[in-house]
């Protein structure tokens, strides 16, 4: 083999091989980040039971938006848990009436999300835990979320940009 053919040969696999890495990073559910920084194999039943050892760290959860409520600023939406998959695909619980089909509260600055989240029928949340509790269920400050619509056009992903933002304390909340 010339070396010019070996050399046509080299670049067009590295080529390849950058493409498949860019194309399988980009199909990925999760930033990679955001599991590294998540406590590992955390659910809402460990969440709901123990929630000061989950206080200011960083969880990952499935879930379904079931209502919303608005203040001055912020965004409140109250989600029926969703187990997440090993790809961090949010599913249905095997047990309805189970202590993984609980609800919790979701909190994001208004105007933030992407204007498709009420076309999520399910999603995967990245929250910190805020320490308080709104009706006896936890409260997670958004970081990131990935939502599945119905149609792919509905899909969308979104990211907390401002690592100072803290929400504010609505009514109904309880510190732990």
């Amino acid at each position: 083999m010339t070396p010019y053919a070996w050399l046509q040969r080299w670049s067009a696999c590295f080529t390849m091989a950058i493409t498949m890495t860019l194309v399988l990073s980009g199909c990925a559910n999760m930033p990679r980040h955001y599991v590294r920084m998540a406590e590992p194999g955390t659910t809402l039943t460990a969440l709901t039971a123990h929630p000061e050892m989950y206080r200011e760290k960083v969880v990952l959860l499935g879930g379904t938006i079931l209502e919303e409520e608005e203040n001055e600023q912020d965004l409140w939406l109250h989600v029926i848990n969703r187990p997440l998959d090993q790809d961090y695909i949010p599913h249905r619980p095997t047990d309805m009436d189970g202590p993984e089909a609980g609800f919790y509260w979701v909190v994001v600055a208004k105007q933030q999300l992407p204007p498709q989240y009420r076309q999520w029928a399910r999603m995967t949340v990245v929250g910190r835990v805020t320490g308080t509790q709104r009706y006896k269920e936890p409260v997670l400050s958004l970081l990131y979320v990935r939502g599945w619509g119905v149609s792919s056009a509905h899909h969308g992903a979104w990211e907390n940009f401002d690592p100072n933002y803290s929400p504010s304390v609505p009514g109904g909340l309880k510190k732990n």
